[in-house]
């Protein structure tokens, strides 16, 4: 009888430590899942944070381009009604220029 609960206690034993064994397996398998997801999701979120910077930075060059052809327009058109301006003038600037010649052709002679 002795005997028999000796066996039935080591027999149990080597269940538990199976049992434990099995648990500890299962813990280390849950834990190496978990630490490759965890990886999976940071390097997700460095791509989907890569692609967000591309994204604003090439929205930024578009907003630049257009800034920049706008104020290009701009200084066309300031530039093409200066010129206007300017030829309106022309021939009384020409004009005065002469007479200011002539007049300093009189006084040094």
């Amino acid at each position: 009888m002795k005997t028999e609960v000796l066996k039935d206690i080591k027999k149990a034993e080597e269940e538990y430590q199976s049992m434990i064994s099995a648990a500890q397996d299962e813990k280390k398998h849950s834990r190496s899942h978990a630490e490759l997801e965890s990886e999976n999701l940071v390097t997700k979120a460095q791509s989907n944070a890569e692609q967000y910077k591309k994204l604003r930075l090439e929205e930024a060059r578009h907003q630049a381009a257009l800034k920049h052809a706008e104020i290009t327009k701009s200084g066309s058109q300031r530039a093409a009604a200066l010129k206007v301006e300017g030829e309106k003038n022309l021939s009384r600037a020409v004009q005065l220029l002469v007479l200011r010649f002539k007049e300093q052709l009189h006084v040094s002679a």
